[in-house]
């Protein structure tokens, strides 16, 4: 079973950039028919759906955070990475990394909160 842990600032300043990491263990990210996805709930909001890189490295994205949104991978650490550019304090959100497999069972990370504020 796929384990995924968060880790990054936990407060970030308007305008800058964003960045969290995603570490996975007990499955390897270029298992094929995987998907790694970066799914954030501001507060008192429902979740909403980032991006997502494939076990293949392709890449797809929410087009209302496509201008600002990046999602790559490290296959020697077994992680893949977020970066949110130009934040407001509208970004301040819990960030979770999600795994889907084949069969489209999930698995969530156990979230990381992260605010924008100066």
């Amino acid at each position: 079973q796929v384990q995924l842990q968060e880790s990054g600032p936990g407060l970030v300043k308007p305008s800058q950039t964003l960045s969290l990491t995603c570490t996975v263990s007990g499955g390897s990210i270029i298992t094929s028919y995987y998907a790694w996805s970066w799914i954030r709930q501001p507060p008192g909001k429902g979740l909403e759906w980032m991006g997502v890189i494939a076990y293949d490295g392709s890449t797809y994205y929410s087009p209302s955070l496509k201008s600002r949104t990046s999602i790559s991978r490290d296959t020697s650490r077994n992680q893949f990475s977020l970066q949110l550019s130009s934040v407001t304090p509208e970004d301040t959100a819990v960030y979770y990394c999600v795994s889907r497999d084949y069969y489209s069972d999930y698995e969530w990370g156990q979230g990381t909160q992260v605010t924008v504020s100066s």
